[in-house]
């Protein structure tokens, strides 16, 4: 099964170096494509990631100075990684600047310093993916597949995103930055292996992460986005994930 995490890494990194292509992605309204990819990593994480991380809670009883302060560690890492990841949007909608064209409608985009800090925690969050290729809580071909898909969709809807914030700085260098990290992070599981507890950690802020980032994208009134593909897509893969 070695060879099939590497396949997965490159197909994952072949999504931020080419959803640029696909031109229907970015329209208002919001594509169904879109919603419904985003109803699948939320469905992922909530009927999959999360009561399989619950399963494996003993791990962190009695870990670090907080135990004693919090029962449920696995569902306060994931709280961490969707604030975390909301703290980023929202720096993110404050740096947008105007930016000047020749045409009627002006583009906008974020400073500098907003572009490298997103680029960096996006990089560091897609390395954590592409280790998780290798090493997750629950082993077998079955769960790497559902986790690949439902990661292949969610690429879908960051580069989207990203792409709506960065504009040309994102063609040039984000994605081929994301692509490369999701690679990195192949090789590093390949390489290492670290405590099944510090695994179960950062699934769980993985999942945090993949929650606020879908949902931040289907939110907005200006992106029209389309409920009934998001649920289209939530429900289908739930039960796909339930009967299997």
């Amino acid at each position: 099964m070695s060879f099939l995490p590497a396949l997965l890494a490159v197909s994952l990194a072949a999504v931020h170096a080419l959803a640029g292509r696909l031109r229907l992605l970015d329209r208002v309204p919001r594509s169904r494509w879109l919603s419904f990819a985003g109803g699948v990593s939320v469905s992922y994480v909530f009927v999959h990631l999360l009561p399989e991380l619950g399963e494996h809670q003993e791990a962190f009883d009695g870990v670090g100075p907080v135990a004693g302060l919090v029962d449920q560690h696995v569902y306060l890492l994931a709280l961490v990684g969707f604030a975390s990841f909301y703290g980023l949007e929202r720096l993110a909608q404050r740096s947008r600047a105007r930016r000047s064209t020749d045409g009627p409608n002006a583009e906008t985009s974020t400073t500098d310093g907003v572009f490298w800090l997103h680029m960096g925690s996006f990089a560091l969050y897609n390395v954590l993916i592409g280790y998780l290729l290798v090493h997750r809580e629950a082993p077998g071909v079955a769960s790497l597949l559902f986790f690949a898909v439902a990661m292949v969709l969610h690429f879908l809807v960051n580069d989207t995103g990203l792409r709506h914030y960065h504009r040309d700085a994102y063609d040039r260098i984000g994605r081929w930055s994301l692509a490369l990290a999701v690679v990195v992070g192949w090789l590093l599981g390949s390489i290492l292996t670290v405590r099944t507890l510090t695994v179960g950690a950062l699934t769980a802020f993985l999942g945090g992460g993949v929650v606020l980032n879908v949902i931040k994208e289907e939110l907005p009134e200006e992106r029209e986005s389309r409920f009934w593909a998001f649920a289209v897509g939530a429900a289908g893969y739930a039960a796909l994930l339930l009967a299997v």
